[in-house]
């Protein structure tokens, strides 16, 4: 089964909370594990991840944290998605592909496709118009 990691769902929702925050505003790591309930540790992960990506920036010190380098319009969940999960394939590769040659090869390049075209279609800025539909406009940290 194809699946998304708590990884992956919690850098979207960090990345929407942040996107959420005055335009170059750094976000402490310690609220944003307090707001969500995610273990400091477990957190530091992800953003390390999403730094490599080079999707956030951080510092340190008392007015540290962590902010978006671009405009939210400017990220794609599909880009969020890969910094944590690699590439998104419905299906592994493997030396010995047991559905090889079956028949149904371009089905599955199909859905792949499909999934990758979705989440490349939507925007960080997207997502946080869906949130404040969903639950009202968030309070700036």
């Amino acid at each position: 089964m194809f699946k998304i990691s708590t990884r992956g769902q919690y850098a979207l929702l960090i990345m929407t909370e942040l996107a959420e925050q005055p335009e170059g505003k750094f976000t402490p790591l310690k609220l944003l594990s307090h707001r969500h309930n995610i273990s400091i540790k477990y957190l530091e992960q992800i953003f390390i991840q999403l730094s490599k990506a080079g999707l956030i920036t951080g510092i340190r010190g008392s007015n540290g944290g962590y902010r978006l380098i671009k405009k939210t319009e400017d990220y794609t969940a599909g880009e969020i998605l890969r910094a944590l999960e690699g590439e998104l394939s419905p299906v592994t590769e493997s030396e010995n592909n047991v559905v090889s040659n079956i028949g149904i090869d371009q089905f599955w390049n199909d859905f792949e496709e499909t999934i990758n075209s979705f989440v490349d279609s939507i925007t960080l800025e997207q997502l946080v118009e869906r949130n404040k539909m969903d639950y009202g406009t968030m309070y700036y940290i």
